[in-house]
């Protein structure tokens, strides 16, 4: 590949190390009701869309350390951001008002091990 070439990616993953890894990977098979397409003894790995997932890995097996939800923040967008975030707190999770930022709606929650979510719409 050539400087001048650009990459394809054609799948992205984001994988999450945890501490509290199995509280948190509930919390992405129970509460978000993620689909898992992959499992073994300290790793689930969701679908979010058809070339896109995030992974959660127990930190004590493998050789990248936990962050404790510090520096990271998953953003995802949604359809019917009001409708998402009465689903989940209607499931026990705290989530902030919705609010106005860079051009559109977003609301926040935190998983188990304190990783930052923020669900967002275009603003209307």
């Amino acid at each position: 590949m050539s400087g001048e070439e650009n990459l394809f990616i054609e799948r992205t993953n984001t994988v999450l190390y945890c501490e509290r890894w199995r509280e948190t990977a509930e919390f992405y098979r129970s509460v978000l009701r993620l689909a898992v397409s992959f499992e073994s003894e300290w790793f689930v790995e969701f679908q979010l869309t058809s070339s896109s997932f995030v992974s959660i890995a127990d930190a004590s097996k493998a050789t990248v350390g936990a962050v404790n939800g510090e520096g990271i923040t998953l953003t995802w967008q949604v359809a019917e951001l009001a409708t998402t975030r009465t689903m989940l707190e209607a499931r026990g999770v705290d989530a902030t008002p919705i609010q106005r930022r860079w051009g559109a709606n977003v609301f926040y929650c935190h998983d188990p091990e304190g990783h930052r979510i923020e669900f967002w719409s275009d603003a209307t």
